[in-house]
């Protein structure tokens, strides 16, 4: 899975930006993997998620939890986001503990997600990377917004959507929990996370000029 790889940012800031998510393969043990998924997610749950989703129902920021949870299929791809490694260290050390025999994914800054694996003692099966973004790169927005927009994978989060909540933050239409909460819910599977995108907003609209 690549869409959760190409978040931009600094270090500190991508430190407290990590996904955990689940699925089964299909035709291999994904006939039945429903209930499995929709444990993952109650596990998940318990330790405080930021966002969370299926991408077949939609994200927390629109969809109560409960409801994303008793509407997983066999099929389902189930996310949560979290701000801090300490939960993702302990959704992991459950998800050892249990052992629901669906495949687990955690995104993140690779030294980062190698502390949460030994402290939940466990070990990575697979690494991937971002190599970057190729081709005309001039076309992007600027890199100060890519920050915000790159935590949706799938590209549902616009440039023209964090400028509008960027002056709704600056002329007091909302603050930037609001705005981010606003912003997250394009993105259905519910990678996006909204406690760093306040963070993220609330400084670009700090130092923001109605130029871009």
């Amino acid at each position: 899975m690549s869409h959760t790889l190409h978040r931009q940012g600094t270090t500190q800031s991508l430190s407290r930006d990590f996904i955990v998510f689940s699925m089964s393969a299909k035709e291999i043990n994904h006939v039945g993997s429903a209930p499995k998924l929709a444990e993952f997610l109650r596990i998940a749950r318990k330790h405080g998620p930021v966002n969370m989703g299926d991408i077949k129902t939609g994200n927390m920021q629109k969809v109560l939890p409960e409801e994303i949870i008793s509407r997983v299929q066999d099929t389902s791809i189930v996310h949560a986001v979290f701000d801090n490694p300490a939960a993702v260290a302990g959704v992991l050390s459950e998800l050892r503990e249990r052992d629901l025999g669906v495949s687990v994914i955690v995104s993140g800054l690779f030294d980062e997600v190698g502390k949460c694996l030994h402290a939940a003692g466990l070990e990575a099966h697979t690494v991937e990377h971002s190599l970057g973004i190729k081709g005309q790169t001039s076309r992007l927005a600027p890199a100060r917004m890519l920050q915000v927009t790159t935590m949706c994978g799938h590209g549902m989060v616009s440039a023209n959507l964090v400028s509008k909540a960027l002056v709704d933050i600056k002329r007091g239409r909302a603050t930037p929990q609001e705005a981010a909460r606003t912003i997250a819910r394009p993105c259905e599977c519910g990678v996006f996370n909204p406690a760093r995108a306040a963070r993220l907003l609330g400084d670009l609209a700090a130092v923001m000029t109605f130029d871009w």
